[in-house]
């Protein structure tokens, strides 16, 4: 994600607006679902195009056993164009997502970073915590926060196991915030969680759900980092977005989008008492770059099972 990034900065790729279908208006997303289009190409060692198609449905987990996000990526020939691969994108989608956030962390949190809090105890921060824990040397205590108590035991015992550290179950939002120099929402909320009474100076907020924070969250940062401007702007359903849409937020406040901060152009983190606030939308290059690198592997390795399209073209 580090080298997506840096192409992102060097504009060595092609995005198109990511497109939603959904059954209402934008809140119909946290209760009925979405599904989200988002097509891309990527240029340097990856040299990918492609795009991913992925669902998100709210009711999945506690009505059919399933994830709330289930997608599929297609891979096309860079030269060709015709589709060369069709993977899973439900793992992929959350990887990535975990590993932006753990490159975001590398530039813009406190290198002696301790404490991690997570609200939300989903698929989504198993991601999260994984990529925090690959990059951040010195932490000390994890905790975890949901509305489903027994969930956020679920996540804590089974983390525990996968990542050697002892995971604390706190009782609210609050008290995952509140003395954590590194915190997470990851949620489908309507509402907004996070206040900034609860945060502590010096820390870094990862955001990767929607709404999930109050207005003068954003206001009180000492920097605002995303992934990308335009695109956040045109999901719409961040709490940035939704600033920003209502007038309230001038976009000049931005320090960076994440790209310049990896390649240099602008700085990250400058002291230790900055509050900085990360957001970011999701890009369809993270997803193609990770599908042919995955893609690759598979074919070195023969793994996957091969389809013809066809045997011979009806019409050329």
């Amino acid at each position: 994600m580090e080298k997506v990034f840096a192409l992102h900065f060097q504009q060595d790729y092609v995005l198109p607006n990511k497109s939603v279908l959904r059954w209402g208006d934008i809140d119909s997303e946290s209760t009925i679902g979405r599904i989200n289009s988002m097509p891309a190409s990527i240029g340097g060692d990856f040299n990918s195009v492609g795009i991913k198609w992925i669902a998100s449905s709210p009711k999945n987990p506690q009505a059919y056993g399933l994830p709330r996000a289930n997608g599929l990526t297609i891979l096309n020939d860079p030269d060709s164009l015709v589709p060369i691969a069709v993977l899973d994108g439900t793992l992929l989608s959350a990887m990535r997502t975990g590993a932006n956030s753990g490159v975001a962390a590398r530039y813009l949190a406190k290198k002696d970073s301790e404490v991690i809090g997570l609200i939300g105890a989903g698929v989504q921060n198993r991601t999260q915590l994984l990529a925090l824990l690959h990059v951040m040397k010195n932490i000390k205590q994890i905790k975890i926060a949901d509305l489903d108590l027994e969930r956020a035991r679920k996540f804590a015992e089974e983390m525990k196991e996968k990542t050697g550290y002892p995971i604390e179950v706190v009782d609210s939002a609050e008290e995952a915030v509140r003395d954590s120099d590194i915190f997470v929402t990851a949620t489908v909320t309507k509402k907004p969680i996070v206040k900034k009474e609860w945060i502590k100076k010096g820390s870094l907020y990862l955001h990767v759900g929607s709404h999930e924070c109050e207005f003068d969250v954003i206001e009180t940062a000492d920097k605002v980092v995303v992934d990308d401007w335009e695109e956040l702007k045109h999901r719409g359903v961040e709490t940035i977005s939704i600033m920003y849409a209502q007038g309230l937020y001038d976009g000049s406040k931005i320090h960076a989008n994440l790209g310049e901060v990896v390649s240099g152009a602008k700085t990250g983190r400058e002291s230790s008492d900055e509050f900085i606030y990360f957001n970011s939308v999701g890009l369809g290059i993270q997803d193609v770059a990770l599908s042919s690198v995955i893609y690759k592997r598979a074919l070195e390795n023969n793994y996957g099972t091969k389809l013809n399209l066809y045997d011979k073209p009806i019409y050329v």
